[in-house]
Formats: structure tokens, C-alpha cells, sequence
């Protein structure tokens, strides 16, 4: 088995919210990185790890991960809608392998994704039709959320049974560090939303604009400095990818949920998704990082970072 292993964040205001040219083309220049480290590892099965915006899972019943055989894209924010290219049986393979390791993963026959997911296909593969992949979902947002020990457990059980397919495998974790957003919170929601985010009831089309809107809105108002958002952490920021570079993967294993989300944010807990990816590749023998790009970007909301790492030669 041959893996490697890219982490990408992603946000629903690129193209809508953008930063200044020179921050943009440097962000262009490291995503182009990792396009072309994608297309000379070439996989044939990208093993995605991303997180959920309270599209695809709700509180009547929220997994702390699960994995799919098959998925579909509601294509929020502009983003491609349609099924996942899942591969089935790989899906079933790994999903197996991850239970007999002890770990109690929750499964979906028809999983709904959005733009945490969709982003990092259409960056790195020009679409979410174009390579074979098996999506796990990592919560990220919803309360209360579980020890990140378990999330290393998790990838690193995945990355065994990966290794046991013997085929060449990316393991990509989608997601921002240091941010945020507007993202609904259950405790103490009014009615409406909190029977939104139980129930999962799908908004109108005029809704869901209207949301977008808010979140396009919201993103302004913070690059300008009229918002009462968590400010973008970089030195947590770096001190995740530190640590992911180092390999020092367990490492996480003493990091508290409280801590994270008090220097990063209340998505910071999107990392767990490059945590689960590193956490594979890790399983699968030493790596080494081949290239790492970070910046904050208000205009995303996001501190916003790009990654990728190879196994080491024996």
C-alpha cells in the first residue's frame, strides 16, 4: 500500500468574500502545490475526511464520525451538487476494518454532504465525479463533542484497514483552523432553529439564500473589524500544524475540547479532520511534510492552510 496524505482548509466565501490580490495569488500558488503533489501521487482512492455545517447531520441523531458507501451533495454556497463518486466496496472494506479495530463507527447508506466536502474535490480533482472515495464525516460544530484522542483512534484504525486494500491511498482532511462563524448553536436556540438543527428540515431555496447572504455579510463585517467573532488565531493555528508535521500525532491526545475552542474558535474543531488524515497516515508507517502553506484570512473567517506529506522511504 502506497499512501500520502493533504490537508486543505475550505470556506463557503471564497469567490464571494476574497482578500487582497497578493494574499489570493499566494493561496492560488500553494493550492496549485497541492494539485500537482495530488496528480504525480495519483490515487485511486481518496479516503476524505470532512466536517458537516448542519446540512447532512442533525441533532435527532449526531454521530461523532461516520463513514459512507454512498453520498450526495446538496451544493450549498455554489458548490457542485450530485452524488460523491463513492467507492461502495471499499467503503464496506474499511468500514469493517475500523470495527474489528475496536472503534464504533457509525455508517451511512445515503450520507448528505455539503461544501466541507465538495470544496476539497473540486480543488484538487476538478470535481466530485473524478475520483473513487470514501467520505467520513467528523463532527466539528455540534456540542458536546467527544475527546480528540478518539478522532486520532480513528484515523489511525482507518489507515490500518486502508493499508489492507493495498492500493494507493490520500487521506485528505477538509477543513479551517483558527475560526469563527456564524454557526447555529442548539443551547438556547429559538424554537424555529432548534427544531431546524434537531430535525434537520430542509430550508426553502429563498431561506437558504437568505442564510448564505448572512454568512457572506458576516464575513465583511469581520474583515473590516465590526464583528464580535473570535479573532483568528495564528499561533494555535501553527502550533496544529507543528505538531502534524512533527508526527508528534499523539500529541493531540492531550488536547481538550475547552482549550481548542477558547483559542480557536468555535469551528476550530474542524481540525479534527486533518488530525483523522495525518492520524491514517501515520498508521500507515513515518511521513514527512512536503509542503505547508498558511495565512488568516478574515475574508474567509478562516485561518486558512494547505499541507501535504508523504510516506518516508525505508
Amino acid at each position: 500500500m502506497t499512501a500520502a496524505a493533504v490537508g486543505l482548509s475550505h470556506s463557503p466565501l471564497i469567490g464571494k468574500n476574497d482578500p487582497a490580490p497578493d494574499v489570493l495569488a499566494s493561496v492560488e500558488n500553494a493550492i496549485g502545490a497541492a494539485r500537482a503533489f495530488v496528480r504525480a501521487f495519483d490515487p485511486d482512492l481518496v479516503v476524505l475526511y470532512a466536517p458537516d455545517h448542519y446540512n447532512g447531520f442533525f441533532y435527532k441523531e449526531m454521530p461523532p464520525f461516520c463513514l459512507a458507501s454512498q453520498a450526495h451533495a446538496i451544493g450549498d454556497f455554489g458548490s457542485s451538487a450530485g452524488p460523491i463518486s463513492v467507492d461502495t466496496a471499499a467503503a464496506n472494506a474499511l468500514a469493517r476494518g475500523v470495527l474489528e479495530r475496536g472503534i464504533d463507527l457509525t455508517v451511512s447508506a445515503r450520507m448528505t454532504v455539503d461544501h466541507g466536502f465538495v470544496q476539497p474535490l473540486e480543488v484538487l480533482f476538478d470535481g466530485i465525479g473524478e475520483v473513487p472515495v470514501v467520505p467520513v464525516f467528523v463532527n466539528g460544530v455540534a456540542t458536546p463533542l467527544g475527546p480528540v484522542s478518539r478522532i486520532r483512534a480513528l484515523g489511525t484504525a482507518l489507515g490500518e484497514a486502508a493499508a489492507e486494500l493495498d492500493r494507493r491511498v490520500l487521506f485528505l482532511g477538509s477543513g479551517g483552523l483558527s475560526h469563527d462563524p456564524p454557526v447555529p448553536v442548539l443551547e438556547g436556540a429559538p424554537p424555529r432553529v432548534a427544531d431546524a438543527l434537531i430535525e434537520g428540515r430542509p430550508p426553502t431555496p429563498e431561506q437558504r439564500a437568505k442564510g448564505e447572504e448572512r454568512v457572506v455579510q458576516a464575513g465583511r463585517d469581520y474583515a473590516a473589524g465590526a464583528s464580535t467573532m473570535i479573532p483568528i488565531n495564528p499561533a494555535w493555528d501553527n502550533h496544529v500544524l507543528d505538531t502534524l508535521e512533527s508526527g508528534r500525532v499523539a500529541d493531540v491526545d492531550g488536547w481538550s475540547v475547552e482549550w481548542m475552542g477558547a483559542e480557536g474558535g468555535g469551528s476550530a474543531h474542524e481540525v479534527r479532520t486533518w488530525i483523522a488524515a495525518f492520524a491514517s497516515l501515520n498508521a500507515t508507517g513515518p511521513y514527512r511534510m512536503t509542503s505547508r502553506f498558511y495565512a488568516p484570512i478574515p475574508e474567509w473567517i478562516a485561518g486558512f492552510a494547505v499541507a501535504t506529506a508523504e510516506q518516508e522511504l525505508p
